[in-house]
């Protein structure tokens, strides 16, 4: 089977790449296939101090895709952790990657919470999860949401392994019913 591309996109601090781990760790038990974490945060130097604009986020973004595909090459599926706060920014990530299948998950969480995980990691200027919470593309036409504001992350990888992978195949039954498909079309 060809490999995929799981996009996990969601605000700063909202749980992405811990999210990210644990269904690599679930895909790995559960199917003996191989799927490497390519996350926004190994391309961006983060910093109290220093703004992260859209043309920044898009700078590194084709390095981010290029790295993505590379592994894709390689047989194994990528887990994308990524922060996309513009069209172009999605454009370029489905124009890259296009000969691979790609599965689509929002991450959603209450902005509070998103606050409150910005302060406690210290490496992130503040108001950025807010602002990309603002401007995070697209807004619709996922496969799937989550929320980890409420969910741990081992219940929503279990969400996001059922749903892209068929509930037998994890003999954990279906996590509670707290994520939820969305079918609006992509904007």
């Amino acid at each position: 089977m060809k490999q995929q591309i799981i996009l996990l996109n969601g605000p700063s601090s909202s749980g992405k790449t811990t999210l990210a781990k644990a269904l690599q760790k679930l895909i790995s038990d559960k199917r003996s296939e191989r799927y490497e974490v390519v996350s926004i945060d190994d391309f961006l130097r983060m910093s109290r101090t220093e703004t992260i604009y859209e043309d920044d986020v898009f700078e590194i973004s084709a390095d981010l895709y290029k790295k993505a595909f590379d592994i894709l090459g390689t047989g194994d599926g990528v887990i994308i952790d990524h922060v996309i706060t513009s069209e172009r920014i999605f454009a370029q990530l489905k124009e890259t990657l296009a000969s691979y299948p790609m599965r689509t998950v929002r991450i959603t969480c209450p902005l509070q919470l998103l606050r409150k995980r910005e302060l406690e990691r210290g490496n992130r200027c503040p108001g950025s999860a807010e602002a990309s919470e603002t401007y995070l593309f697209p807004r619709g036409g996922y496969d799937l949401t989550v929320d980890t504001g409420s969910v741990p992350p081992a219940e929503n990888a279990v969400k996001i392994f059922n749903s892209f992978f068929g509930a037998e195949q994890t003999g954990l039954g279906d996590a509670p019913d707290r994520a939820e498909r969305t079918d609006v079309a992509e904007e």
